[in-house]
């Protein structure tokens, strides 16, 4: 293919290849150098590169460019549900349309199997910073990116299922992907909290591998609301900042769902647990106002409050889940977050909110 830009390894991004990325859709420019800056294996590979070309005016020469992960079991997880052909297929189809800052795009080729290759902008060369992944972020930042969520919540509010444009995301790599989650709930539950210790209190273990048990029906009454296009992964090292302008990297997820669990994942993972217990009743109340703003009526605190929790399972069993896999986040931020899930779990008593 002429312009095949499949990678598989950091030492596959060569000359060669830059300058196929670059022929899609600036066939004048020409590349004379390629310089990786860094490699970080987790749940995909993240490569950082410089790409020397001659049209930095209109070209970025900053890439980041994603593989699939060199980590054996993050290989095998992200796999079957081909998490990163979703990601590739995002910014083919619909980054476009999406009301939130995202990456710029430069090329994206996947095919069927592991190989699936994204070229997006660096962030840093237009002045952004990324977050990391335990960052705590302050009040104003939480609410400057919740803002951001029901904008983009808003623009796909109960559009998403009537509208062939978005049905690849609910089809049967979502349906695999929920059936894997399923099937290895409790092996994964116990594991991980055997691994996590006394960073969760002893008194949620008995409830966790209870919901564990029963996690297929909680998760059809988590899907049972109002539907749009969630991202699904909304934790801090998935932001970055323009200033005070947040944007949101890494879509590999995003799925069609209940809007408020992109708030829940996003505040038991963001705010440290006392930040969030002071902070998240307004929090969730400028959400709301912010939805009417756009468009959408949702005028019952109660229910939204109730729905946030209930939703609060999914970012503590994530946590976990990471844990007990390896190698798809750093240890001490996964330990991070896993206090921070855990306290939420525990101050709203999110097991009485599920059915168990």
């Amino acid at each position: 293919m002429k312009h095949n830009i499949l990678a598989r390894h950091p030492r596959d991004l060569t000359i060669n290849w830059a300058q196929r990325v670059v022929n899609r859709n600036y066939s004048d420019a020409t590349v004379s150098n390629v310089s990786i800056v860094s490699v970080d294996i987790g749940t995909t590979t993240r490569i950082r590169v410089v790409v020397e070309h001659d049209k930095p005016e209109v070209l970025p020469q900053q890439w980041f460019v994603k593989l699939p992960s060199l980590a054996y079991q993050a290989r095998l997880i992200t796999a079957l549900p081909r998490l990163l052909h979703t990601e590739v297929r995002f910014y083919n189809e619909l980054a476009s349309s999406v009301p939130i800052n995202v990456p710029s795009f430069l090329a994206a080729q996947s095919k069927f199997g592991m190989d699936a290759t994204l070229v997006l902008a660096d962030v840093t060369e237009s002045g952004s910073t990324p977050s990391k992944t335990s960052d705590s972020l302050t009040a104003t930042q939480a609410t400057a990116v919740v803002e951001q969520l029901a904008r983009f919540h808003a623009c796909f509010w109960n559009k998403v299922h009537c509208n062939q444009t978005y049905r690849w995301l609910a089809g049967p790599v979502r349906s695999l992907e929920d059936h894997l989650g399923t099937a290895l709930s409790v092996p994964l539950m116990k594991r991980g909290l055997r691994l996590a210790g006394e960073l969760i209190p002893s008194t949620l273990h008995a409830s966790a591998i209870r919901y564990a048990h029963c996690r297929r029906k909680v998760m059809r009454f988590l899907s049972n609301s109002s539907q749009t296009l969630i991202h699904h992964d909304c934790h801090p090292g998935n932001l970055f900042w323009n200033q005070t302008q947040p944007g949101l990297l890494d879509w590999q997820l995003v799925r069609i769902g209940e809007g408020i669990s992109d708030v829940a994942y996003f505040l038991s993972t963001a705010l440290k647990p006392e930040t969030r217990r002071l902070h998240e009743a307004n929090i969730l109340a400028t959400y709301m106002q912010c939805l009417n703003n756009n468009g959408i009526e949702y005028n019952d605190i109660e229910n939204m409050q109730q729905r946030y929790r209930a939703h609060l399972i999914y970012p503590f069993e994530a946590m976990i889940v990471t844990l007990a896999i390896g190698g798809m986040m750093s240890l001490e931020s996964n330990h991070e977050l896993l206090r921070r899930t855990a306290a939420a779990v525990e101050d709203l008593d999110v097991f009485s909110a599920i059915p168990m």
